[in-house]
């Protein structure tokens, strides 16, 4: 591998987002203090992409959103999936649980119907739960002001590993284990 290949190896390494070919001409001329050719710099590219079209990396370099990325081979998606969700999951404090079990059971629902039952403010909370994907906006309540309903997405079902709605406990079992809970505390 040579020289200019391995610097598009490490700004394609290092760019959060596809870097386009632009980009990557300018920071090597920049570098360089010369003039490279964009035929050069696309053909390091091919280069490093047949590089690691090889079984023996996990990874390769694809053209995306007219620029370049490094991303994980489809191959290797279920066990990153699998990653993710896990860190995703340690991710839920007590009080996004809260949120979210109240939306889930009580959808379509407001910010301020959330806030009447929790007694606090839920913007931290609902702001979280819209960015990993559990709960979404479902339209605007025909109420004064409009404000916003939310409900859970099909994501919920899947991180919660359950088919449909229904299939949550329902309020009246989990308010007999808690008061069962209690009870056996107190005899103790």
């Amino acid at each position: 591998m040579d020289f200019l290949e391995r610097h598009i190896e490490a700004l394609v390494f290092a760019s959060p987002q596809p870097i386009k070919l632009e980009e990557l001409c300018g920071c090597l001329e920049e570098l360089l203090e010369a003039q490279i050719p964009q035929e050069d710099i696309f053909a390091s590219l091919n280069s490093l992409k047949k590089r690691y079209e090889s079984d023996a990396f996990s990874f390769e370099i694809i053209q995306v959103a007219s620029g370049y990325q490094f991303l994980t081979k489809a191959a290797y998606q279920n066990s990153i999936q699998l990653h993710l969700k896990n860190i995703s999951k340690k991710r839920l404090s007590k009080s996004i649980l809260e949120v979210l079990s109240i939306v889930a059971y009580k959808q379509p629902i407001t910010k301020a119907e959330v806030e009447k039952v929790r007694g606090v403010n839920s913007d931290y909370a609902i702001r979280r739960l819209l960015e990993k994907n559990l709960i979404e906006i479902r339209g605007k309540k025909e109420d004064i002001g409009r404000p916003i309903i939310y409900g859970t997405t099909n994501f919920f079902l899947e991180y919660f590993g359950i088919n449909q709605l229904s299939d949550l406990p329902k309020l009246e079992e989990l308010q007999e284990k808690e008061v069962s809970e209690i009870g056996d505390e107190g005899s103790q």
